[in-house]
């Protein structure tokens, strides 16, 4: 078996693999504060709920974006399986030409998924992450990761919006019946989700100017499902794609 974990921002993902096939994936909450021995609680629990015995999983592959927390599940992996687990960084990526001007700066989630992205796919490929912060990674037809676009992600523009204006409420971030807002809810979640839709559409058209080709387009992150529906360019939500990038390195381990 393999065991993959995804350190974001937010939410910590793990998953564990049998071949190829994803049997389980858990999402918890990210906290800093925690140390190794709560987490490794956490994660046994996860395990022994679903009959795994860690003594099956012979190799483990952390992705993280949360540098305090990468001894911390290093250390916990160690312990819970007996090897040692591989910290997903650049030179896990040997056949994917970083085009950035620092690529040590690029996070390791948007790697993986550029890699899974583009053996799905091929390319030229846009793929955007709908997370604590909203990215889109650009990768061309010869499979080089060309850069990308950071924004604010959904629930960090809501926070600040109920934080900054006094009389706007707390509300669900859920798509609205219509884009004219009839109520104060509505018209704060068609902002949001309409907004961010017209966004995306607008930076998929900015960068395929750039590109001067068309590329595929597709989504991936807890809020993907929110916006693909009343987005004009995204073609598909892939849910598993930092996993499956996770997955990839694992196979090229030695």
């Amino acid at each position: 078996m393999i065991f993959v974990i995804d350190i974001g921002n937010t939410n910590i993902v793990l998953g564990v693999y049998k071949d190829d096939k994803l049997l389980y994936l858990w999402r918890i909450s990210t906290d800093i504060k925690k140390t190794s021995d709560e987490y490794l609680i956490t994660v046994q629990n996860l395990l022994k709920l679903h009959g795994i015995d860690p003594n099956e999983i012979k190799r483990s592959v952390l992705g993280s974006v949360v540098s305090p927390l990468d001894s911390v599940f290093l250390r916990l992996i160690k312990e819970l399986t007996g090897c040692n687990a591989r910290l997903v960084d650049i030179s896990c990526f040997p056949d994917m030409p970083v085009k950035m001007d620092n690529p040590k700066e690029v996070g390791a989630d948007r790697l993986l998924n550029a890699s899974a992205g583009f053996k799905a796919f091929g390319g030229p490929l846009i793929i955007i992450d709908f997370g604590t912060a909203t990215t889109f990674d650009v990768i061309s037809k010869k499979g080089e990761y060309l850069g990308g676009v950071i924004s604010t992600g959904l629930i960090l523009s809501l926070e600040a919006l109920t934080a900054k204006a006094f009389k706007l409420p707390r509300i669900e971030l859920e798509r609205p019946p219509s884009v004219i807002g009839k109520n104060t809810a509505h018209c704060m979640q068609s902002g949001i989700v309409f907004g961010y839709a017209g966004m995306v559409d607008s930076m998929v058209a900015k960068i395929t100017d750039e590109l001067k080709e068309k590329p595929r387009v597709i989504a991936t992150g807890g809020l993907a499902t929110l916006i693909q529906p009343v987005s004009n360019t995204i073609e598909k939500i892939v849910d598993d794609l930092t996993l499956k990038g996770l997955l990839m390195v694992s196979q090229n381990m030695k």
